[in-house]
């Protein structure tokens, strides 16, 4: 397969880590809902297809600007809670929301990240989030800016630090820049239709979607079911 990109950029949440399925299940087993760690798992995308089901229709497209309520009642019946219990299930789940509740590592995806870093590719990290995201992937182990514990990476971008969230494509700039090659050569990886391919379409990257489970098969993008995919496209 020719190469198709030099660099890859990500999202964090949804690609590295997702909210914590271990405090989610303790929270949402009262009302039926799964303790299976890798049925909670594929709820966070069931959650992230229904965001973006609301949200493409709407006229000033963001999963930012709509209820989070959308996310956690489409995880609470994917997690198998009965009708009459989505409500009470979705306040108990909505209790434990912070930044630091996406604190769960999707290390298939760190695997990825690692032999893209062995390949020499140039990667980093552009995230909504809220100040803390370069700390978390940190702390973690997944990635940091330059040596470490985890993968090196060489930009770690944080809506709230830069000011710009997706899908403003200005919160691509910096690692454009950092990465220093032409952004119709860079691929970009997330788990939302509207904020991420929306914002890297507009950023002029090239957007993936990572859609593990197939809740976006019906969306205008090119998908990923995994980020092992990639080396093929930077081979």
């Amino acid at each position: 397969m020719a190469k198709r990109f030099d660099g890859v950029l990500f999202d964090a949440g949804g690609i590295f880590v997702i909210p914590d399925p271990f405090a989610t299940a303790a929270a949402i087993s009262p009302f039926g809902g799964s303790t299976d760690t890798n049925l909670l798992v594929r709820c966070h995308y069931a959650g992230m297809e229904a965001l973006d089901d609301v949200a493409s229709k709407r006229t000033d497209p963001s999963i930012d600007k709509i209820t989070w309520d959308i996310y956690r009642h489409a995880y609470v019946r994917t997690a198998g809670v009965a009708d009459d219990n989505v409500e009470p299930a979705a306040l108990a789940m909505r209790r434990l929301f912070s930044p630091y509740y996406w604190r769960f590592p999707m290390l298939e995806s760190v695997a990825a990240l690692g032999q893209l870093h062995y390949r020499k590719v140039p990667i980093g990290v552009v995230s909504n989030a809220s100040g803390q995201i370069e700390a978390t992937l940190d702390n973690l182990c997944i990635c940091q800016v330059g040596p470490g514990a985890g993968v090196p990476v060489s930009i770690v971008t944080d809506s709230h630090v830069i000011g710009y969230a997706k899908p403003d494509p200005r919160i691509f700039s910096e690692a454009i820049a950092a990465l220093d090659l032409p952004p119709e050569r860079i691929a970009y990886v997330g788990d939302s239709y509207v904020n991420d391919v929306g914002g890297a379409r507009a950023a002029g990257l090239v957007p993936l979607l990572y859609d593990p489970f197939g809740d976006h098969a019906d969306y205008d993008c090119e998908r990923l079911g995994s980020l092992h995919e990639l080396l093929e496209l930077v081979a």
